[in-house]
């Protein structure tokens, strides 16, 4: 056990940030590369990294840019009372323990997911603090660095490369993904996919529906969809105008694909019902980027559960024969790992260096505001 005292407010003279190992299975992303680490560094922060198997930086990356290398999950015991504890994905489960530290990186507890009380009691137990990576908002609302595009890029391969699957007739189940080495790559892989799979289907392309379509993740579903070669007819573009009137919507079942795409921050009508999909349909793969899965007020309200990379589908019951699967993986920019987070982590720079003084800094004062009123929530 550390014998240091705890404290609730990290240095911000010199940040210590300590980039932990990712434990989310096949998670190969990183809050910060070797690149953004070493601009860190030249600015005066002290780094710590956690080694990793995972990550798609080498871990001697980091020590070549001068990042000390300490094992992995070494925060729990040795990392010092002011350095801020830097992930991306989920801390470990099956974990009560007390958390002191301050957090940076996704929580997904502050819109009363699963567990987000249990998450919050640590916290509070701990008198530590998270920081939310997806409630970093700049003075007009928009998020500092996301990984929505790439979401969104990445959720249109799966979705296209199902609807493929399906159409070549294979008799196994859609099997696990595995993330490419780049862009090109993927494309490649997709475009030889699906020029077997409409050569099977009247030389047909897919019709492509992506909501959200004007936003970060919906403008990447859309780039995909175009460089694997799918028609510009084909890709069907909706945001608010389009649903403006409220759901649920039969347009939706008339595309083969459905990409959702959309940032839910409020309760709204359903996209899709089950009627609908026991109707007569086209729609064969639902695609859940925004993955809502566990918000009481998600609009695509046929499926119940996060689908993973070893089992990236799960089937939607329907007493329409034809199929549908949903893919509801939470971590698809995982897929291209690399330009994921050299993107992310080159956007995330100008906040992370503002952490050198953070009771100045609008985006992180805000950051922790929420977090109070999101913990006094949890205590009522």
């Amino acid at each position: 056990k550390p014998t240091f005292l705890y404290t609730n407010m990290p240095s911000t003279s010199a940040p210590h940030l300590w980039l932990r190992a990712e434990t989310k299975p096949m998670e190969h992303r990183a809050a910060l590369t070797p690149a953004t680490a070493k601009i860190l560094l030249d600015a005066g922060f002290k780094i710590t990294v956690e080694r990793s198997e995972e990550r798609i930086f080498d871990d001697e990356e980091y020590a070549k840019v001068g990042c000390p290398l300490v094992e992995k999950l070494s925060w729990k015991t040795d990392a010092p009372a002011d350095a801020y504890i830097v992930g991306l994905k989920e801390l470990p489960e099956n974990d009560d323990s007390p958390l002191h530290h301050t957090h940076i990186f996704f929580a997904h507890c502050f819109k009363t997911q699963a567990g987000w009380r249990e998450l919050l009691h640590r916290f509070d137990a701990g008198n530590g603090t998270i920081l939310d990576l997806e409630f970093l908002n700049d003075a007009s609302g928009r998020r500092v660095a996301a990984f929505g595009y790439m979401a969104g890029f990445a959720g249109a391969a799966v979705g296209i490369d199902v609807w493929c699957h399906q159409k070549m007739g294979s008799k196994e189940k859609y099997g696990a993904l595995t993330p490419y080495p780049n862009e090109e790559a993927l494309i490649s892989f997709t475009k030889e996919r699906l020029s077997r799979a409409i050569a099977l289907n009247n030389n047909e392309f897919p019709k492509v529906m992506v909501m959200g379509a004007l936003g970060r993740c919906g403008t990447g579903a859309c780039d995909f969809a175009r460089k694997a070669g799918i028609p510009e007819e084909n890709i069907i573009k909706w945001d608010i105008n389009e649903t403006k009137k409220g759901g649920p919507f039969p347009e939706i079942v008339q595309a083969d694909i459905f990409v959702n795409c959309i940032y839910l921050n409020q309760k709204i009508p359903p996209f899709i019902t089950q009627e609908l999909i026991d109707g007569e349909r086209k729609l064969s793969i639902i695609c859940d980027v925004s993955c809502d899965t566990t918000n009481p007020n998600n609009p695509i309200p046929v499926y119940t559960i996060n689908t993973t990379f070893d089992k990236p589908t799960v089937p939607v019951a329907s007493s329409n024969p034809y199929p549908l699967e949903v893919c509801s993986i939470d971590h698809l920019p995982t897929l291209l790992p690399r330009e994921s987070s050299d993107m992310f982590s080159h956007d995330l720079l100008p906040t992370m260096l503002a952490l050198k003084n953070r009771a100045e800094s609008p985006v992180w004062v805000g950051a922790e505001n929420l977090f109070k009123e999101k913990l006094q929530a949890a205590r009522a």
